[in-house]
């Protein structure tokens, strides 16, 4: 009886459910208080948020031993302490974010003119405009405005306190117009974008792992008041460990809709907090304003397999012997094969051409070759979709 208690004490610790999420628990963490004196470089503490005055920050980083306390302070604002951080005016000159909003309002424009582009998997659609890949678009269309936007001291910051040097930017846009609904209380990528059922197989030191993969932003490309819908917020959230999983029970969905805090922006102010943040966007109860903030998905530099491997050539090839070996392998052999060859997770891709359709993730390679298999697709049928795939990821 010892060992058997052993064995599930062990395997609770190592197995998070969605079933032993407990909200007592979870308000113990989301309840705590945020302390000014904790964060000498902060300038305030509103609602529970850090806010930190721009300048100040640049001008305490100007020494090696000053940024490495800054750097240490937002690290741990972000981890142990309220998970979000607001830079009042990261951007002084203002005409750098003209510029770019310019260049979206174009985009979008153009996405309206040629119905692509724009979904949202958060929110209804029609809600908002959605930029995917506003890094690259930004880039190819004004290099010069992109090296000011990006050159971004604070942008730069943030992300090496949370990430360390060598980080990857991505970024989207989302306009929330006049009338657009909140979206729904989420955790953002990896695991944030992955149903209850894929959350559990994973042990929960990846629980830990995922949220220190990447890190949130948003530069408010236009003035936010609170009727504008800046996003919704839960600081403290991301120290609940299952959270992943929590958020997916209507009891903790209660909960953020009645604790959650929003704080209006300026234009050229940046917000950055941990991806394992319970947040939102929210309702656009305004008349006329088109809220644009430019979403920064910054990713860790070691999210890369060692070795360069070519899984669409790989797949094509197993696919036939697969289908030749259905009668002499179990249905668990011929899945570990499959993994072991086909690309098991739906990102990077494209989402103009690869959109999440069904679920929060796209199709992934694996996914294709479990459904040809079991459909019996012929070799040139697979072949055929795993290059359509392969092509809708590109840019």
């Amino acid at each position: 009886m010892k060992s058997d208690n052993q064995q599930k004490l062990r395997a609770d610790r190592v197995w998070l459910t969605e079933d032993a999420c407990d909200l007592s628990d979870f308000r113990a963490l989301a309840e705590k208080t945020t302390v000014l004196a904790d964060y000498p470089t902060a300038a305030a503490v509103e609602k529970n948020v850090l806010i930190y005055d721009s300048r100040k920050v640049i001008e305490a980083a100007s020494t090696l031993e000053g940024r490495r306390a800054v750097l240490a302070e937002i690290c741990e604002a972000f981890g142990v302490g309220p998970g979000v951080v607001v830079f009042k005016h990261a951007y002084e000159d203002t005409g750098i974010i003209d510029r770019a909003s310019a260049i979206f309002d174009e985009i979008i424009e153009e996405q309206h003119r040629t119905s692509t582009g724009g979904g949202d998997h958060f929110a209804k659609p029609g809600a908002n405009d959605r930029i995917w890949n506003s890094l690259e678009k930004h880039c190819l269309a004004d290099p010069e405005n992109f090296a000011r936007y990006y050159g971004n001291a604070i942008v730069a910051l943030a992300s090496e306190a949370w990430l360390g040097p060598h980080y990857q930017m991505t970024a989207q846009v989302n306009r929330v117009n006049p009338g657009g609904a909140a979206q729904s209380a989420h955790r953002d990528y990896h695991l944030g974008f992955q149903s209850s059922k894929v959350i559990e197989q994973f042990p929960a030191h990846v629980h830990r792992l995922s949220p220190v993969l990447t890190l949130q932003g948003a530069v408010a490309h236009c003035n936010m008041p609170l009727e504008s819908g800046p996003t919704l917020f839960l600081p403290h959230s991301q120290t609940y460990e299952p959270g992943y999983l929590a958020l997916k029970r209507q009891e903790f969905k209660d909960y953020f809709e009645q604790n959650h805090i929003q704080l209006p922006l300026e234009k050229g102010d940046v917000v950055f907090f941990n991806p394992a943040l319970f947040h939102a966007a929210g309702t656009n109860r305004s008349k006329d304003i088109k809220r644009v903030a430019n979403l920064l998905q910054v990713s860790s530099a070691f999210g890369r397999a060692m070795e360069t491997v070519d899984r669409e050539r790989m797949s094509a090839k197993l696919f036939p012997a697969l289908k030749a070996l259905k009668a002499k392998l179990s249905a668990g052999e011929i899945a570990n094969a499959v993994a072991s060859c086909a690309e098991g997770y739906s990102f990077p891709t494209n989402l103009d051409r690869d959109p999440p359709l069904g679920g929060l993730a796209p199709k992934t390679q694996a996914q294709l070759m479990h459904e040809a298999l079991s459909e019996n697709w012929s070799d040139e049928a697979f072949t055929k979709a795993l290059a359509e795939q392969a092509a809708r990821k590109l840019s």
